[in-house]
C-alpha cells in the first residue's frame, strides 16, 4: 500500500511556478498525493493540521521561508518532513545534503531514511537555519523576490554590497551560562543549521543535530573591514579573527538600547529583547542514507 502524502508546492518560490508538474510526476510513482498548492507561506501549517490524520508524511516544495512556514505545523503534526528544494538559497537542504534536483529530491524521500533534527526558537518564533539581527536584517531589507528571481543566489551579495558600506555598530548585552557580556557589533547571527544566507557558514562545526546554539558577532569598527572577513564566513572560519567573538550554548540573550528586529530564516519576525532556545530533536525529516 503506497504512502500517503502531503504536498505543499509554493508557486511563488523561484522555482515554484515551473517545478510544480514535474514534481508531482515524480511523487506520484511512490505516493498517493493529496495536493494543495499555495501562494501564501501563512496558510501552510493550517493545511498541515487540517490533513494530520489523513497523510503519512508533508511534502513541502519551496525555500527557506517556505519551510519555515511549515514549522509550526510540523511540530504539532510530527509527521515527518519531506523538501523539494524550489527557493533562491535553500540553506535548510544544503544542510541536509538533499540537491537541488527535482529527480535526485523526490527519490531521496520515496527511499532516503527519517533523522530527527534541531530547531531554534526566539521569542516564541521557530528557526532552522539562523536568527540574526544587525546587518544580515538590514540585507534581509532589501532582498526582493525581483531580485532573487533574477539572480538566485548572487542576489544576496548584490543586496549585501548595497547596504554594507550604510552599516554602523550597536551595542548590545549577550547573557548565557550566567554571564552576561557587553559587545558593540555589527551582527550577531545565533544558528541551529549550518549554512544560511546562501551558503555562508554558522561555524565550521555545526550541524542541525548537535544540540547547540552557535552564536557569532561581528565586532569591526569601520564597515569596510567586513570584506577581508567575507571568505571566513563563507567557510565558518570566522571565529578565527580578532574581531569576531563566538560563542555555543543552548539558551542565550540578547538585549539592546532599542527594539532591534530579527530575521529567522530570511524573515522578520520578531524583536529584541530576545531569548533564544534550542530544541533538541525536534522534528523527523527525510534525509539521504547514509
Amino acid at each position: 500500500m503506497s504512502r500517503r502524502a502531503l504536498l505543499l508546492v509554493n508557486r511563488s518560490s523561484r522555482r515554484g511556478q515551473e517545478s510544480a508538474s514535474e514534481v508531482v510526476k515524480q511523487l506520484q510513482q511512490d505516493f498517493h498525493l493529496v495536493e494543495e498548492s499555495t501562494e501564501h507561506p501563512r496558510e501552510i501549517s493550517h493545511l498541515i493540521r487540517q490533513y494530520r490524520h489523513q497523510v503519512d508524511l508533508v511534502i513541502v516544495g519551496g525555500g527557506d521561508g517556505t519551510l519555515n512556514a511549515a514549522i509550526e505545523g510540523l511540530m504539532d503534526t510530527q509527521l515527518p518532513l519531506g523538501i523539494i528544494p524550489l527557493g533562491t538559497a535553500n540553506d535548510l537542504a544544503r544542510t541536509l545534503g538533499i540537491p537541488k534536483s527535482v529527480l535526485e529530491a523526490c527519490q531521496i524521500i520515496a527511499n532516503g531514511q527519517v533523522k530527527r533534527i534541531d530547531l531554534g526558537w526566539v521569542n516564541g518564533k521557530y528557526f532552522f537555519n539562523v536568527a540574526s539581527l544587525g546587518l544580515s536584517v538590514q540585507i534581509t531589507q532589501q532582498l526582493d523576490d525581483d531580485l532573487k528571481r533574477q539572480w538566485g543566489v548572487l542576489a544576496y551579495a548584490i543586496a549585501a554590497l548595497q547596504v554594507i558600506y550604510r552599516t554602523r555598530p550597536f551595542k548590545a548585552e549577550i547573557c548565557y551560562q550566567d554571564r552576561s557580556i557587553e559587545v558593540r557589533t555589527v551582527q550577531i547571527a545565533v544558528g541551529n543549521g549550518r549554512y544560511y544566507g546562501g551558503g555562508m557558514v554558522v561555524d565550521d562545526d555545526a550541524t542541525i543535530e548537535d544540540r547547540k546554539l552557535d552564536l557569532y558577532s561581528l565586532e569591526i569598527r569601520q564597515w569596510w573591514q567586513i570584506f577581508p572577513l567575507i571568505p571566513a564566513i563563507m567557510r565558518g572560519k570566522q571565529g578565527n579573527w580578532p574581531d569576531v567573538r563566538t560563542l555555543k550554548g543552548q539558551e542565550i540573550e540578547i538585549h539592546t538600547r532599542k527594539p532591534y528586529p530579527i530575521n529567522t530564516d530570511g524573515e522578520i519576525t520578531t524583536y529584541t529583547p530576545a531569548k533564544f532556545q534550542l530544541i533538541p530533536q525536534a522534528l523527523p525529516v527525510i534525509v539521504p542514507k547514509t
